[in-house]
């Protein structure tokens, strides 16, 4: 198997006196399906340039398969791109696209058809080669541009934000035919994306960025479940956040003084807290729930948003608002009504205390 490896070796990017990548040092596993995860301008693109050969670091190197890429020019190294825009050719045949790369290579007529079949069958899409672009959909489009640039066979292929042009029923099925197509091939895919669903549901590892710099870097459910930073916890999923002054901490467990009363919470990111820091509480909205017995504390209901199986609760206490979310067949025969008073709380160890830091609103 060959090495499909990347490592980003305390890689740093300035434009004049703009850092639009900081310090970045990670290791990109070889047949790994990973997400450069955040906002825009974070610096996810300009990371995603490097790697292709685009743009060079201004400090650090790039090593793709164990071999350091200084110098190398992008049609020389053994990556592919797939554009936000695909920018498929529209005067030419669906083969004629696919095969494009390997016609630029010199391969014959023959050779270019024989591949491009072959590549048509493996993105389920077998017969259409003689079709115009413009007669396929937006989703035969996207696949028809990942066998264009799966055509030269390369061990790194690239996407900077694919699915963004597609509704949402076809993102959605598009994540699951991208992950199908990443695993059939064993190719290393680098995603680019802001929309969490997309990094969550079809990565290996995540990524997440803010401001040109790598917050954290893990499995899905460990990013979602154990943020470790103010902006993680604030960017990815929904979340609640509670500013207050640490009380004391035993173990895992800490105490957090918040306008709203004291929690307890498990302590992110194996931090140590004095009594009297300050320190931001994480609570998800389906882990408020009502008559909780630990955590308690009133609230009055203001808003809610109904989408379908999930009533999106909004509630205010001492000042601040919070979402809840709550499965509508629990709430079968009592419906809520605005101004109606919540009792409810949540489980310490289903909030997180994270050091106070810039948030993904400020982002």
């Amino acid at each position: 198997m060959p090495d499909r490896s990347v490592l980003l070796d305390h890689v740093s990017i300035r434009f004049g006196n703009f850092t639009a990548v900081d310090n970045a040092n990670l290791k990109i596993n070889s047949g790994e399906f990973f997400s450069f995860l955040g906002p825009s301008g974070c610096g996810k693109t300009t990371m995603l340039r490097c790697i292709s050969g685009f743009s060079e670091p201004t400090e650090g190197r790039v090593l793709i398969g164990g071999k350091d890429m200084a110098g190398v020019g992008p049609n020389k190294r053994p990556t592919a791109l797939i554009f936000q825009h695909l920018a498929l050719f529209p005067l030419m045949t669906v083969a004629e696209n696919i095969a494009f790369p390997l016609e630029v290579r010199g391969a014959s007529k023959k050779e270019r058809r024989k591949k491009a079949d072959e590549l048509l069958d493996m993105i389920a899409l077998p017969g259409i080669g003689d079709k115009k672009v413009s007669e396929l959909s937006g989703g035969q489009k996207q696949r028809v541009a990942i066998a264009r640039a799966l055509a030269v066979e390369p061990d790194i292929l690239l996407l900077d934000e694919p699915l963004s042009a597609l509704d949402l029923k076809l993102r959605q099925h598009m994540r699951t035919e991208l992950r199908a197509i990443q695993k059939q091939v064993g190719v290393t895919f680098i995603y680019i994306t802001h929309d969490q669903g997309e990094a969550l549901t079809m990565s290996d590892r995540v990524a997440v960025m803010s401001r040109g710099v790598i917050e954290q870097v893990g499995e899905p459910d460990l990013i979602y479940n154990r943020p470790r930073s103010a902006f993680v916890a604030s960017f990815v999923g929904e979340n609640n956040g509670l500013q207050g002054i640490i009380k004391g901490q035993s173990g895992e467990v800490a105490a957090l003084e918040t306008p709203m009363g004291t929690f307890e919470a498990r302590v992110g990111g194996g931090r140590k807290y004095k009594p009297g820091e300050e320190a931001i509480l994480f609570v998800r909205p389906e882990q408020l729930t009502p008559g909780a017995s630990t955590n308690r504390f009133e609230a009055t209901l203001t808003r809610q948003e109904f989408e379908g199986a999930t009533n999106h609760v909004f509630a205010r206490s001492a000042g601040t608002e919070l979402r809840i979310s709550m499965v509508n067949a629990g709430l079968a025969g009592s419906p809520l009504a605005q101004g109606e008073n919540l009792s409810l709380g949540f489980a310490p160890m289903n909030a997180t205390i994270l050091p106070v830091g810039h948030m993904a609103s400020e982002a």
